[in-house]
């Protein structure tokens, strides 16, 4: 493995080695190179003030993402090209910063780095409208807070600066950029070691099972979207941190005809998945666009989200909901489990000691099959839930032939409210039946109550949510919800 990384800072190669393996991008930035352009916040990738741009090889051009260096690591940028304010102005503003400029779009301009560097990646987005519609614009700018503007001179500058193609330096020399990133990819594994802390970035299954056999109580790591918070936050350090995102396999997403189902890599980001997710399950969408922000969908992972076991992360309720299955591997083989059978308790998973998440396989839709979700939180944008539920059902003559309930922020995981299924299985999906299944979901949880919200709020709620999906389902016009005073 090699001791060294190599990136390009800008349009510059550089190679560095030696340095802390759980130095993030953001203090290396101020501290190393005084760049202080990239401003810290939150420290816990939610102002977005710190926002980079990081550049990667896709397809053999240059794809530019949106990245909260904060709690980014250092070590994860090997063979990537890191772009921050300092960089967009040579002998003239790039076009977003002029924008920013022409529509008094920063007053005391703390944020205003980090709003540039999101309109830069944004700038970049092939897939953008021209001029970009206003749902656009707020979900690239959903993950940098100002409390200064109130947004609207923002948003008039995102539309000035966006108005057409790319044309900027960058644009021209995209070529050359990716010819040099080519150059600059590692060739194999990664290993940073300073005093008893280590880093490793394997490249294959085979690799990463090695590893964890070696050291089998390391803390793995892609996105760090959790994992930056135990370090930024509680100041925690890590003996042994194995990254993810270097291994091919788990970068895989592949549709299986053969299979029926949908085959993502546990190291897949939100932001690679979306597309082929949505396709199959096109109410996903609404959720995905606002778990987390961009720059946390461009870092975060599915299987990572799964293997941290939160009861309160979004994507598991409703990957349980429909019968997702999980992919189990170590130096010793693999195993297939039901997704929910995945989380036990609060704060444990069925994960061997040296195993790992390595893949998602989410089935195909059945004929008939009807699917929602709903995320209630106190932030529209980049909030965790209070509660999250999702809901499948498939309905023959009028009766429930197949139902699946799943929530999250209920339990000490997210979990199924198999005796509210139980009471409408069979039944006919009228509100007599969707009452009786409200009344045996007090059976299914007993949730606690936090600062997010009051237990009778959770269970209220998990019922209205049901009863909404049976309006959906049915086209009921009529609405009977109950209140609670929180």
């Amino acid at each position: 493995m090699s001791g060294s990384i190599r990136l390009l800072l800008g349009d510059e190669v550089i190679e560095l080695s030696g340095f802390d393996p759980q130095l993030t991008v953001l203090e290396w930035l101020r501290t190393s190179q005084r760049r202080t352009g990239t401003k810290e916040g939150c420290a816990e990738g939610d102002c977005g003030a710190c926002t980079v741009v990081v550049g990667e090889l896709h397809q053999g051009s240059v794809q530019y993402r949106a990245f909260n260096a904060c709690i980014l690591l250092l070590a994860t940028l090997d063979g990537k090209q890191l772009i921050t304010v300092e960089h967009l102005a040579a002998d003239r503003l790039h076009p977003v910063q002029q924008a920013m400029v022409d529509c008094h779009a920063s007053q005391c301009g703390f944020c205003t780095p980090g709003f540039v560097m999101s309109l830069f990646s944004f700038y970049h987005d092939e897939k953008r409208g021209q001029p970009p519609e206003r749902d656009e614009i707020d979900r690239h700018l959903a993950g940098n807070l100002c409390r200064c503007t109130g947004y609207v001179p923002i948003v008039n500058a995102t539309r000035r600066a966006l108005a057409g193609p790319a044309a900027d330096s960058f644009h021209m020399n995209r070529d050359r950029t990716a010819r040099i990133l080519a150059e600059i990819q590692p060739g194999s594994g990664l290993h940073i070691e300073r005093g008893d802390e280590r880093f490793f970035a394997p490249r294959s299954t085979d690799e990463l099972g090695r590893l964890l056999g070696e050291y089998p109580d390391a803390v793995m790591v892609a996105g760090a979207t959790d994992v930056g918070l135990w370090m930024t936050k509680q100041l925690r350090r890590f003996s042994t941190l194995i990254y993810t995102g270097k291994v091919a396999e788990l970068q895989a997403l592949e549709t299986r005809g053969d299979e029926a189902c949908l085959e993502i890599g546990a190291a897949v980001t939100y932001s690679d998945a979306f597309d082929a997710l949505t396709g199959q399950y096109p109410d996903l969408a609404p959720m995905m666009n606002r778990l987390g922000a961009l720059q946390v969908r461009n870092a975060g992972t599915i299987g990572g989200n799964i293997a941290n076991g939160s009861p309160i992360g979004d994507m598991p309720p409703a990957l349980i909901a429909l019968q997702t299955k999980l992919v189990l591997s170590s130096s010793g083989g693999g195993r297939e489990i039901d997704l929910e059978d995945f989380f036990i308790e609060y704060g444990k998973q069925d994960l061997h000691r040296g195993e790992f998440v390595e893949k998602i396989r989410l089935p195909f839709p059945r004929p008939g099959l009807q699917f929602r979700i709903y995320k209630l939180s106190k932030r529209f944008d980049q909030d965790i839930s209070a509660v999250c539920g999702a809901f499948a059902i498939i309905l023959e003559k009028g009766r429930v032939d197949h139902i699946r309930i799943s929530y999250g922020g209920m339990a000490g995981v997210p979990a199924r409210a198999k005796n509210s299924e139980k009471a409408v299985l069979g039944e006919p999906w009228s509100e007599e039946t969707v009452r009786r299944a409200q009344a045996a979901m007090a059976d299914d949880f007993q949730p606690l109550t936090d600062w997010r919200a009051s237990r009778e709020y959770r269970l209220l709620s998990a019922q209205n949510l049901l009863w909404r999906f049976f309006l959906e389902t049915t086209g009921h016009q009529s609405v009977s919800l109950q209140v609670v005073n929180l």
